[in-house]
């Protein structure tokens, strides 16, 4: 029985790996690889979700997020930000990486806009697209916003919330959903108080969800359970969070 179960389970989960279609494509010299999600039936709007990873780049958490809303009728894009020959191989490497793209905005947001291109290239109505990021991708959405990329809505998961602050507050016009772990410690009190502060000076329309005993990295299931490190896995935050995204997504959408 416990093998027939393991098997089931294995087999749904390359049912899901299976929507993903790789699709390359570049900036300038750089070539990208992005990972494609088609619904069976797309809904009525044809809207689209871009999804950024975490530091790691393209990971599980990733591929599974986007089968997931491409199973409820979206057209998921996922964006390949650092290329082809750039993957980390562990986390030092990664902090690095992703230091560069944090520091360097401008070509970060470079890098999502082309995967928006993407995106849309794929036949999402423009209209009608969302921005979602985990952690560094967090960031990523919220540099989104602030460079008034032409989406309804940016949405952050335990995502880095810093912006240098010499940078020019312009009117945010995409509508903004941090969904945040409450003992979050990686996120300075005085980060959050900063972003808010700034999202109030741009005008913008935001909401910032907290959740109870959740850390760093609350949605990815390969993060273990020991909060103490500052990045776990909790089931209750996640599902929660996935909810507000969707209810979210109705709003914007209409």
């Amino acid at each position: 029985m416990k093998l027939l179960i393991t098997t089931i389970l294995l087999a749904a989960g390359l049912t899901a790996q299976s929507q993903l279609k790789p699709v390359l494509y570049s900036d300038g010299n750089q070539k990208l690889e992005g990972l494609l999600a088609t619904p069976a039936k797309a809904n009525a709007q044809k809207a689209g979700v871009l999804v950024l990873p975490a530091w790691m780049g393209i990971e599980n958490n990733a591929r599974e997020n986007a089968a997931n809303l491409a199973k409820l009728g979206y057209i998921a894009f996922v964006a390949d930000i650092y290329g082809v020959d750039k993957r980390p191989a562990n986390t030092k490497e990664a902090g690095q990486i992703a230091g560069y793209f944090k520091t360097n905005y401008a070509e970060y947001q470079k890098r999502i806009q082309l995967a928006l291109d993407q995106l849309i290239k794929a036949g999402a109505n423009p209209d009608k697209i969302a921005i979602i990021g985990y952690c560094f991708g967090g960031s990523g959405a919220i540099e989104a916003a602030r460079a008034n990329f032409k989406v309804n809505g940016v949405v952050s998961f335990h995502g880095g919330l810093g912006r240098d602050a010499s940078r020019a507050i312009e009117p945010i016009k995409p509508k903004v959903l941090v969904l945040h772990g409450a003992d979050d410690f990686y996120i300075s009190e005085a980060e959050i108080k900063a972003f808010q502060d700034e999202m109030r000076t741009a005008k913008a329309d935001w909401q910032m969800n907290y959740y109870a005993d959740a850390v760093h990295a609350f949605t990815h299931k390969d993060a273990g359970n020991d909060k103490s490190k500052g990045a776990a896995y909790n089931e209750k935050a996640a599902k929660r969070s996935w909810q507000a995204m969707l209810d979210f997504f109705n709003e914007i959408f209409g």
